[in-house]
């Protein structure tokens, strides 16, 4: 991907989490808890090497009440807290995030995923020919999947990587990616603690969406008892209706949070090395501290490139 401009989003929470429990404990000589850092920066590694972005930006989610819980009060009620050691290990992974000039977004009352939204939208609006790789630890992100928007997240444990196209998710879900929202809206997420419709399962809404296409639409039809479905499908949709919306909401994520997003102070590439280096040997991830190079190399010929440009 040298000859192409990409920017790499990281959902920085998830990924964390995601790594904390992938992984077994870590700690330093000094007892300082590492595990959830080395994961999340073994993925972050390798995500550059497959990605070579030029550009690179973190969200963060912050541990106060968003828009969706004052509209929903029982909104991601059952998700366990945050284990402390995870806490713990947020400042040191942000350290290390501002050590390769990687731009930090969060904003109290919105989500990280609120934030990516708003940043591959806005990177997309500045420059359309620019590919958006979200790289999370989850499947939240897939509304976002377009043909120029990615979402690069964890298989099995975190070694094993899927990247996740229109195809992609149409194969997995069978429905596009940007009617992900509507499938939400009906199947729920029990992550979130979003309900859905009771009684309905993934294969109906998948059926559902691709028939009628947006929750609109659906309602529109049903209501005027103008739609080829059950009877009892469509007494428990007209029963939930309100539910359904949402539900929707809820799973939506916002493409216009008010950020100072500028993709050109996320270019990625004029850090410190031995500074780097620095902090990871003070943790501890010498196998990291050897794949700094490797980092650098993988950038320079975008950086080349781009010279050759006038960019």
């Amino acid at each position: 991907m040298d000859d192409k401009k990409c920017l790499l989003i990281i959902d920085s929470n998830s990924l964390l989490h995601r790594a904390f429990h992938a992984l077994p404990p870590l700690t330093t000589k000094k007892g300082e808890q590492t595990g959830a850092i080395y994961g999340f920066l073994l993925i972050l590694f390798k995500a550059i090497k497959d990605i070579n972005p030029l550009y690179v930006v973190a969200c963060f989610d912050l541990p106060v009440p968003t828009f969706r819980h004052k509209k929903f009060e029982g909104y991601k009620a059952k998700r366990p807290k945050t284990p402390e050691e995870i806490k713990k290990q947020l400042p040191k992974i942000k350290e290390v995030l501002r050590a390769f000039g990687i731009p930090i977004f969060e904003k109290e009352g919105f989500e990280a995923d609120d934030l990516i939204a708003t940043i591959s939208t806005k990177a997309g609006e500045e420059n359309n020919q620019i590919e958006r790789y979200i790289l999370s630890g989850d499947l939240d992100n897939l509304q976002l999947v377009d043909e120029r928007t990615k979402v690069y997240t964890l298989g099995r444990g975190i070694k094993e990587t899927i990247v996740y196209d229109k195809e992609k998710v149409v194969s997995r879900f069978e429905v596009l990616p940007e009617q992900m929202i509507d499938f939400k809206a009906l199947t729920g997420d029990a992550s979130d603690n979003i309900p859905g419709v009771p009684g309905i399962g993934k294969k109906t809404a998948a059926e559902i969406i691709k028939k009628f296409n947006t929750l609109e639409d659906l309602y529109q039809k049903i209501e005027k008892s103008d739609a080829d479905i059950s009877q009892r499908t469509r007494e428990i949709l007209i029963k939930n209706k309100k539910q359904a919306f949402l539900c929707r909401f809820l799973a939506e994520m916002k493409k216009d949070v008010a950020i100072d997003f500028n993709i050109k102070e996320a270019r990625f590439g004029g850090f410190d090395q031995k500074k780097i280096e620095g902090i990871l040997n003070e943790f501890e991830f010498y196998s990291l501290v050897k794949r700094i190079p490797e980092i650098c190399r993988s950038i320079e010929p975008v950086k080349y490139n781009l010279k050759l440009l006038g960019l």
